[in-house]
């Protein structure tokens, strides 16, 4: 017993010290990215239409919500088939063949897919539109593992006494199943905003590269990742790295933001679903 404790004890603290390894780096790269911009990270160049970094800002988060608003329900129910549906038969098996493949194609392929069939085969052009269905298709892996691990540690007992009460298989997935699993959904999302944010490859060809601010989905644009990889290919004086250091910081800052919206809603949500059961 004494033995068990032992190591019970050695492998919390390597546990402890790994997740404090991780916060430590993590800091670290935030507080020289947002120290190196200390000086160039004003309101005045955020907020500037003509020379600052609003309309990055504003085609980033089109692209973000439009890739979301896309993927997010076809992986749900992609991952509710295949976990509370789909049997072990042999088109089930090619399904996830399928999805594994997805997840290992490399992103500059998905922007030559994208480029030739959303910009060109579909005449939409490089705009938000084209990359946010190139850029679903490339998360739809990730959101789909990621809510069907989530749908595996529900008890079969929560289904098990729904549909002993008299509910259909649907009743119990839509009121019991997928409330219970808000926090694996809202984690795809987190891991998806993020691929999506740092993607520059597939976003260069299918998005574009235009410095304007987007009226609509239709429109070009340049989102944060490409504005940064053009500032630092360009850079030349300590100036021009300042401001590259200064769009890295608001990319951060963003992506925070977003992920905070993002766990805020989830959690209304679980809110509303636990007090009208």
């Amino acid at each position: 017993m004494k033995k068990r404790k032992t190591i019970d004890a050695v492998l919390y603290g390597l546990m402890a010290g790994a997740l404090g390894l991780v916060g430590i780096i993590l800091f670290c790269i935030m507080g020289y990215i947002l120290t190196s911009a200390s000086g160039y990270l004003t309101f005045s160049f955020i907020a500037s239409e003509k020379d600052g970094l609003f309309p990055m800002i504003i085609t980033t988060v089109y692209v973000v919500g439009v890739s979301l608003a896309i993927a997010l329900p076809v992986g749900i129910i992609t991952a509710v088939f295949l976990r509370e549906y789909a049997g072990d038969s042999r088109a089930v098996r090619l399904l996830r063949l399928a999805i594994e493949t997805l997840a290992g194609i490399p992103s500059i392929l998905y922007g030559l897919f994208g480029l030739l069939l959303f910009c060109r085969f579909f005449k939409l052009g490089q705009s938000i539109i084209s990359g946010a269905f190139t850029l679903s298709i490339m998360i739809l892996p990730v959101i789909i593992r990621t809510v069907e691990e989530s749908l595996k540690t529900i008890p079969d007992s929560f289904r098990e006494a729904s549909l002993s009460l008299g509910a259909t298989k649907l009743q119990t997935v839509v009121h019991i199943i997928i409330p219970e699993a808000l926090p694996g959904i809202l984690t795809s999302g987190i891991l998806a905003i993020g691929r999506v944010v740092g993607e520059s490859a597939p976003v260069l060809l299918t998005v574009g590269i235009a410095r304007n601010i987007p009226k609509s989905v239709f429109d070009s644009g340049r989102t944060l990742t490409i504005h940064l990889y053009y500032l630092t290919k360009e850079a030349i004086n300590p100036e021009d790295f300042g401001a590259a250091f200064a769009a890295a910081g608001v990319l951060i800052i963003l992506v925070i933001i977003i992920n905070t919206a993002a766990k805020i809603i989830a959690q209304s949500f679980r809110k509303k679903s636990g007090g009208s059961s």
